[in-house]
């Protein structure tokens, strides 16, 4: 991958048009496949790609103790490492998500050897649908527990961008 693209964020054009759906606007996609997802945690960045090329990038917020990896239940932080996309979930608490497979085996007895949960339901996803925890996401950078979160209107076009199956980089 061409570090130089990350650091000039080249973008590539979108051909993004609505379905006719209710609310949440689920989006139809008609570009470049997106091949992988990469987060850099530290720049708070999230890159789809296709191939070795940006087709776009947005910024996230993580969760309420962004540094180090993920190592069990509770513990605020977003994971790091390589897993896939495994599921759409249209009918989220949050606007949209995507569920990142975590934990996986290595992360699994990492948690095993220590004696604790290493915890799951690792999503990106968009702001909350509650009045309450919006609120709350407003005043707050990085307020999940754990998750990436986006814009409405962001997780609305990666919802549609992003196929189950596609590898996603976490770094730090």
């Amino acid at each position: 991958m061409d570090r130089r693209a990350f650091g000039l964020g080249a973008m590539a054009t979108l051909s993004l048009s609505a379905c006719a759906s209710a609310n949440p606007r689920i989006l139809t996609y008609n570009g470049p496949e997106v091949t992988s997802l990469v987060i850099n945690k530290g720049s708070r960045k999230l890159y789809l790609l296709h191939n070795d090329k940006i087709l776009k990038e947005y910024r996230v917020d993580l969760g309420f103790a962004p540094n180090g990896t993920k190592a069990k239940r509770g513990d605020g932080r977003t994971p790091e490492g390589s897993y896939l996309i495994d599921r759409h979930n249209p009918n989220s608490r949050y606007h949209l998500s995507l569920g990142i497979s975590y934990p996986n085996s290595e992360d699994v007895a990492k948690a095993k050897a220590m004696g604790v949960d290493p915890g799951g339901d690792i999503f990106i996803h968009g702001q909350p649908n509650r009045r309450k925890e919006r609120k709350r996401a407003k005043k707050t950078s990085d307020w999940t527990a754990g998750c990436i979160a986006v814009k409405n209107d962001e997780i609305e076009e990666i919802y549609s961008m992003v196929n189950r199956g596609t590898l996603i980089t976490l770094r730090p």
